[in-house]
């Protein structure tokens, strides 16, 4: 729902980061793989209790995700680029609640389940869209420059990472605020359904 407010918002400025990196040579997949490994860093500190590291690392590789598209779009997009950034960022978020859970089981453990099952829901409808809307070569109004389709919705990255920030930021209301995100992404899975079935006819 925020993401394309949030793009808009540092566009400017990841444009002219881009612009630095591919002075100094720095790849889109390189930032991509970059992304991945801060991320799963963060998953392992928030394992362990130290949310605070965790939510630094986890920062910072929302930043290298942000980047390694703008650098794509200074030099030239790929489809493995594309398919790359994506797939690493389904595995990076899928890691948070999972490290949530190991943190502590016996508080965390369902509502982290509970979680990872509704991102199934959100994640598997906004792919499936997009296979369809490639097949009949839809264009998305609302990202132009992704690699595919990106089907909107309540629960979009900018909602899921402010989710991440709180549940690290008080780790302590973690199953609270999993309950809480995982109703809106089964709204978003409820909605995306709509969409498509009224789309695709």
């Amino acid at each position: 729902m925020l993401d394309k407010a949030a793009q808009t918002l540092l566009r400017p400025v990841m444009v002219r980061a881009a612009r630095v990196l591919c002075r100094l040579g720095v790849t889109a997949d390189a930032l991509s793989w970059t992304g991945f490994v801060l991320g799963m860093g963060a998953a392992v500190t928030i394992g362990t209790g130290q949310f605070l590291v965790g939510l630094a690392l986890l920062l910072a590789s929302r930043l290298m995700d942000g980047l390694d598209g703008a650098v794509a779009r200074a030099t030239q997009p790929t489809d493995r680029g594309g398919f790359l950034d994506i797939t690493l960022d389904f595995v990076f978020y899928a890691s948070i609640p999972l490290a949530f859970a190991v943190a502590d089981p016996d508080a965390n453990a369902l509502a982290a389940a509970v979680l990872l099952a509704s991102f199934i829901g959100t994640g598997s409808s906004f792919l499936a869209f997009a296979i369809v809307a490639e097949k009949r070569q839809l264009q998305s109004l609302a990202f132009p420059d992704k690699s595919f389709y990106f089907l909107g919705g309540l629960t979009e990255a900018t909602e899921t990472l402010a989710a991440f920030v709180a549940m690290c930021l008080w780790p302590q209301w973690f199953a609270e605020i999993a309950y809480g995100f995982a109703a809106l992404c089964v709204i978003t899975t409820a909605l995306r359904i709509g969409w498509g079935y009224a789309a695709f006819r």
